[in-house]
């Protein structure tokens, strides 16, 4: 496949570029295949397209939209295998986690489906009595939606299918670590019948992402942007958006705390911790990062978490692939910071080397200080640090002590309890007895604080839509 590569999609074509950039996989080092790599040229007639496609799709009824949702859904699972293919390739993803892509897209596609129905107006009643009104709601125009590589079924999709439901049309900006998977959603779509221009994909190089990414956000066509991402490169989009006084919606990094209370069932609390903590080797954002447990059942818990984490990635087997090697040293970085200066290793090897530069064990460490770098940095990988604390006032000053807010789990058999913390904890989301990863189409998704603003999910078609009020005499 090395020889292959991938396009954009614009104008509903597929269109290749001379300009070209290598894929490789993060399992093996290896040229997986080409990806074209956009120029503002390209932008253009993205951007040209889009615009002359909303003139017709915002006025196409929901029957026509839902068909197609409906009929993307049965192609997503036609072509399971295939799609499962790209995930492994550029990213390093196993079947688990492919299908687990796989099935979240199909239901994301499926609910927004059901819910075209929703976008009502209303007709209210003015405070003269000669007057009338109606309230419209409109598809706000040519959306940008940039996703990322980690989940990108999941993601990619989301960024596309709410505000194409709503009657705008989209041009999403695909990861340049996994841009066939992103080919792939516009594949389906289009396979599905999505009339050309609806949605159009392109990807570029890394270097060129501050002007591509400019220039697009500057385009007086585009009318709003969501992006998935880095809390960092989220403050970027928002100021870019701010200065063309663009609304944004954004879902960025995560620090996820996970409290466990002494009277918590504490197997299922050391799986769900060991499970939060590591799936997709902690390439997360919602993974837990802090897991804050009471003095009186510390030890005995630690013993589980070992236990826990044995079960999840056996340790005679690989260990897991990180996306690139510098997210290896970032997290190895972070962990040494933190023994120099007292930590502990709970679990784990620090030195430990394994077969390939992206590759790394999982590593638990205690007696974690808020001056070690730790503390406060999202790893982004198979690191965690387990606090002790008495009190519940404790436990919540640790959780909320950080930046960022998108999620938190609470372990506890007191569902009072559970209640009162989950109340203080600031998070876009808090999951009482299970794991702090948790997204699902009926849960409104988004973060407070630095984890971003706006809703995915349950209430998104609401995110991509503005009112509208006419009056008139009667």
């Amino acid at each position: 496949m090395a020889d292959y590569t991938v396009p954009f999609y614009l104008n509903g074509e597929e269109v290749r570029s001379a300009k070209t950039f290598d894929v490789v996989s993060p399992a093996t080092g290896n040229v997986v295949h080409k990806s074209s790599a956009a120029s503002l040229d390209d932008v253009a007639t993205a951007v040209s397209s889009s615009a002359t496609a909303l003139k017709t799709w915002r006025k196409s009824l929901p029957k026509t939209r839902r068909d197609i949702f409906l009929k993307a859904a049965e192609v997503f699972e036609r072509r399971r295998d295939e799609l499962g293919e790209y995930i492994a390739a550029e990213i390093a993803g196993d079947k688990g986690w492919a299908d687990f892509n796989i099935n979240q897209a199909k239901e994301l596609i499926i609910d927004v489906a059901g819910r075209l129905s929703d976008l009502d107006g209303s007709i209210p009643t003015p405070q003269d009595a000669n007057t009338g009104a109606l309230i419209l709601k409109e598809p706000y125009g040519v959306v940008l939606a940039i996703a990322p590589w980690n989940a990108p079924y999941i993601l990619g999709i989301r960024a596309v299918v709410f505000p194409i439901a709503a009657g705008n049309t989209v041009i999403l900006k695909g990861s340049e670590l996994s841009p066939r998977v992103f080919w792939a959603i516009a594949s389906v779509l289009h396979e599905a019948g999505l009339p050309a221009g609806v949605l159009n994909f392109i990807v570029h190089d890394r270097a060129d992402a501050p002007a591509i990414t400019q220039a697009l956000i500057a385009n007086p066509e585009i009318k709003k942007i969501n992006f998935t991402g880095s809390t960092a490169v989220g403050r970027v989009i928002a100021k870019l958006a701010g200065e063309n006084l663009k609304p944004v919606l954004l879902e960025l990094g995560g620090k996820a705390p996970a409290i466990v209370w002494e009277d918590a069932d504490l197997d299922k609390a050391a799986f769900q911790c060991a499970l939060g903590a590591l799936v997709y080797a902690g390439q997360v954002c919602m993974s837990t990062e802090r897991i804050i447990v009471h003095k009186n059942v510390r030890a005995e818990f630690e013993t589980k978490l070992r236990g826990a984490i044995d079960m999840i990635y056996n340790p005679s087997a690989d260990a897991p692939v990180l996306i690139q090697g510098a997210a290896v040293e970032k997290n190895k970085q972070l962990i040494q910071d933190a023994l120099a200066k007292g930590a502990s290793v709970l679990y784990g090897d620090v030195a430990g080397e394994e077969t390939t530069k992206t590759r790394m064990r999982p590593i638990v460490i205690t007696n974690v200080k808020d001056e070690m770098d730790i503390y406060k940095t999202e790893s982004f990988g198979p690191t965690v640090a387990v606090y002790e604390i008495e009190t519940e006032e404790e436990a919540l000053r640790i959780a909320n002590d950080t930046e960022y807010g998108l999620s938190s789990a609470v372990f506890t058999e007191d569902l009072r309890r559970g209640l009162r913390l989950a109340k203080e904890i600031e998070t876009g989301a808090v999951h009482i007895n299970m794991m702090s990863v948790h997204d699902e189409t009926a849960l409104p998704h988004g973060g407070a604080k630095g984890s971003g603003y706006g809703r995915f999910n349950s209430i998104g078609l609401a995110e991509w839509v503005r009112t509208k009020n006419i009056t008139y005499q009667i």
